[in-house]
């Protein structure tokens, strides 16, 4: 694992934006897996800054999103699929038919996980896999278990991840308590895995994660057997394993 320094947040998002920009420019029709959350919010607004100054270009690149609640619609505010086109679909200029996100209106949990997986083993593979990381240590929706998630599944949502994003509902129990989510043998498959974490409250997940045992109840750990991962950690992140870097 590489692991880059940024010195706050901004500085966080403008060094894992360009290693996004960098795949785009050098693979004009990779495929990116993207994430949503508060965490890639400034990535995002520096692709869209760089495209509107005519140095990057997505209208050959492919984009397969990690998540998504069940049972929300895509007009709903909080749902990924409006998160993506809110903060970059709409402001570049990537083709709406190359554009993949789990379909949380479905409610045959099986189908759509079916449906997924064949998306993405038709397309090909990820190039780049953009990920967060929870204060549990999920990754995508994949929660600490028993065993590592294989491919895309229907997960029950803990209540330390109802509670962490409830705040951006009007009430706790407007928050979806079911998600479809892409597994870990589906994120390791990526060949390049890039992933951003931000604030104090990040530390101690962050050593857990990347200091400590690979075990599924800390899902994020599985990354430490990945080839290619970079983290991008801003200093408060990492300011519980300063002496281990």
């Amino acid at each position: 694992m590489r692991v880059i320094k940024g010195k706050d947040y901004k500085d966080m998002s403008r060094k894992a934006a360009n290693i996004i920009s960098a795949e785009i420019i050098t693979k004009p029709d990779c495929v990116l897996g993207l994430a949503t959350g508060s965490s890639p919010i400034g990535i995002y607004e520096n692709l869209v800054h760089w495209y509107e100054q005519d140095d990057l270009d997505f209208s050959q690149v492919r984009s397969v999103n990690l998540d998504e609640y069940k049972g929300l619609p895509k007009d709903n505010d909080q749902s990924y699929d409006y998160f993506m086109h809110q903060y970059l679909f709409n402001k570049v200029n990537i083709k709406p038919e190359n554009i993949n996100i789990p379909n949380g209106m479905e409610e045959d949990a099986q189908k759509e996980c079916a449906r997924y997986n064949q998306v993405l083993e038709e397309i090909g593979g990820v190039d780049l896999q953009l990920l967060g990381i929870g204060h549990n240590g999920h990754i995508g929706f994949n929660e600490p278990g028993e065993a590592f998630e294989k491919e895309t599944h229907c997960v029950d949502l803990t209540e330390s991840t109802i509670n962490a994003n409830k705040r951006f509902f009007e009430k706790e129990e407007d928050v979806p308590r079911q998600a479809y989510t892409m597994g870990i043998k589906s994120i390791m498959k990526a060949k390049k895995i890039l992933l951003i974490i931000s604030g104090k409250e990040k530390a101690g997940i962050v050593k857990e994660a990347f200091f400590g045992p690979v075990t599924p109840k800390v899902p994020a750990s599985i990354l430490q057997l990945h080839n290619d991962v970079i983290l991008v950690a801003d200093a408060d992140a990492l300011s519980e394993v300063e002496d281990l870097l």
